[in-house]
C-alpha cells in the first residue's frame, strides 16, 4: 500500500500530464481558453461547496465550520482532480464537505435535512448562473450604450462572464445525476420508499459502476447537452424579458 504522500505526488503528475496533453492538443486556443476558463470554475466550485457548508450548518452541523469550510476561500474547496476535469471536460467537482447528520437539529428528518444539503450545491450554482447572465446583460447594454471600454477587452470580460453562466449551469445538473457520489443521489434518497432506499443502499456499488461507465465513455454528455441547453435557454428567456421591461 502507498502513502497518502506518494499518491499525492502520483496523481499531481497524472493531472499535470492530462493537462499539458489536452493545452497540446487545443493549441494557443486552448491556453486561452483555459486562462477565460479558471475564474468561473473556481466561482462554480467554491460557491458549490460553501453552499453544502452553509446548509448544513443551519442544520445544526458544526463540522464544516469546524473544518474550515465555511468560506468563500477557494482553495478550502478545490479538488485538483475535480478542477482539472471542469477545465478539460466541462464537468467536475470540489473537495466534498464533510458533514455529520448525527448533529442535525431535528427539524426536519434525517434524510430530508440530508436532501436539503445535498441539494444545495447545485442550486447555489443555478442562482450563480443567473446572477452572471444578468451581469452579462447588464455589461452588454451599457458597453454599448456608454461606451468606456475598448471592444477587446469588452470581448473579454463577456467572455469570461459567459464561461462562468455555462460552467455554473454545467456543475449544477451534473451534481443532479442521481448517481452515487454525487448530490442528486442523496435528494433521490429522501423520496423513495423505505424498501426502496434499502435497496439503493445495498447496490451502491452498481451505481458506482453505472456512474463511471457513463463518465468514462462520454455518454453523460449524450445526456447532460440537451439539459444543459433547456436551462441555459430558460435562463436566457427570463433575463431577456426582464431587460426587455426596462429597454
Amino acid at each position: 500500500m502507498f502513502d497518502f504522500a506518494f499518491n499525492k505526488k502520483t496523481i499531481t503528475i497524472v493531472l499535470i500530464v492530462v493537462l499539458g496533453l489536452w493545452l497540446v492538443s487545443t493549441g494557443v486556443n486552448g491556453i486561452l481558453n483555459l486562462v477565460l476558463t479558471i475564474p468561473g470554475v473556481l466561482i462554480a466550485l467554491t460557491f458549490h461547496e460553501f453552499a453544502h457548508a452553509w446548509m448544513a450548518t443551519k442544520m445544526g452541523d458544526e463540522t464544516p465550520k469546524n473544518q474550515g469550510r465555511l468560506n468563500l476561500n477557494p482553495l478550502s474547496h478545490i479538488d485538483p482532480v475535480g478542477f482539472v476535469f471542469l477545465i478539460v471536460a466541462g464537468f467536475g467537482w470540489g473537495k466534498p464537505v464533510e458533514i455529520d447528520p448525527r448533529n442535525f437539529n431535528g427539524k426536519r428528518s434525517l434524510s430530508a435535512a440530508e436532501a436539503i444539503v445535498a441539494a444545495a450545491g447545485p442550486i447555489m450554482n443555478f442562482i450563480m448562473a443567473f446572477i452572471f447572465l444578468i451581469l452579462y446583460y447588464a455589461l452588454f447594454v451599457a458597453t454599448n450604450a456608454l461606451g468606456g471600454l475598448s471592444y477587446q477587452w469588452q470581448q473579454v470580460i463577456l467572455v469570461v462572464i459567459s464561461y462562468t453562466v455555462s460552467i455554473n449551469i454545467g456543475l449544477g445538473i451534473f451534481n443532479l445525476i442521481p448517481l452515487p457520489p454525487l448530490d442528486g443521489s442523496k435528494v433521490l434518497m429522501h423520496f423513495l420508499p423505505a424498501k426502496g432506499k434499502e435497496w439503493f443502499y445495498k447496490n451502491q456499488q452498481i451505481f458506482y459502476i453505472v456512474f463511471l461507465i457513463l463518465f468514462i465513455t462520454g455518454l453523460s454528455q449524450v445526456v447532460l447537452t440537451p439539459i444543459f441547453s433547456t436551462v441555459f435557454t430558460g435562463m436566457e428567456w427570463i433575463v431577456s424579458k426582464i431587460f426587455g421591461l426596462f429597454m
